[in-house]
């Protein structure tokens, strides 16, 4: 697990590393919608929560769909998704809280976990071309009273996501995000987070599909592998 300081808080991004699957989603696999065994989803889980020093059911998560929603949590969740596999998940790719100790979880096997904290509050978001180009980051900055300061996770890198031009046009207006037809992920994050007034940005800078010893890949795998996750949460004051 990768963690990172963030003021009032901090982001944790797990790798493939210290979990009991087998086969193309060995071994830390958090992805329940995968062939994976649900059990050893499950164990995953609990071990990934208590590496960041969470409790499962103190973790909220969505049903992620490369959208813009976000959802806000006053609480821990009252069916916990991530404990309970098959619990009912509001459709939304990002999260905010002002909760100590509640941790806001995303699922990515290439797009970028984002993070983003203040003293007060903080968000997760899942951070995809069609989320980035929608405005994702954009909306859960101005949840924040103050500019947020941000970490970025593991993701693809420019060295390995090649996109069509519908891809390439939805960041035409943006300089240096992409070399032909391969777009950097990370420099696009980088971009909306300037744009959202976020001036400190800690980077995992770290790629996805290059690193199969550490991460999970769609692109690099086919479609079939693991989840990786990343977590943010408040610290108590």
């Amino acid at each position: 697990m990768i963690e990172v300081g963030l003021p009032g808080g901090r982001a944790a991004f797990t790798t493939r590393r210290g979990g009991v699957s087998e086969g193309p989603y060995k071994s830390l696999n958090l992805g329940i919608l995968t062939d994976d065994d649900p059990e050893r989803v499950i164990e995953n889980r609990r071990r990934a929560a208590a590496a960041a020093g969470l409790t499962p059911e103190r973790i909220a998560m969505g049903w992620q769909v490369h959208g813009t929603e976000l959802r806000e949590w006053g609480g821990p969740p009252e069916d916990p998704g991530y404990q309970r596999p098959g619990a009912t998940l509001d459709r939304v790719d990002g999260h905010l809280t002002s909760l100590a100790g509640l941790g806001l979880l995303v699922l990515a096997a290439d797009c970028l976990p984002v993070a983003l904290a203040s003293p007060a509050q903080v968000a997760m978001l899942h951070c995809g071309w069609r989320g980035l180009a929608a405005g994702i980051v954009q909306r859960a900055a101005e949840r924040f009273a103050d500019p947020p300061a941000a970490a970025i996770g593991p993701g693809i890198g420019g060295c390995c996501y090649e996109v069509g031009p519908e891809v390439l046009a939805a960041f035409a207006d943006l300089d240096g995000v992409a070399d032909g037809r391969m777009l950097d992920l990370r420099a696009v994050a980088h971009a909306k987070l300037r744009q959202a007034g976020v001036e400190r940005v800690e980077d995992v800078d770290l790629c996805t599909s290059c690193r199969p010893d550490l991460f999970f890949s769609h692109r690099r795998d086919h479609g079939i592998t693991g989840r990786q996750g990343g977590i943010v949460w408040r610290e108590a004051s």
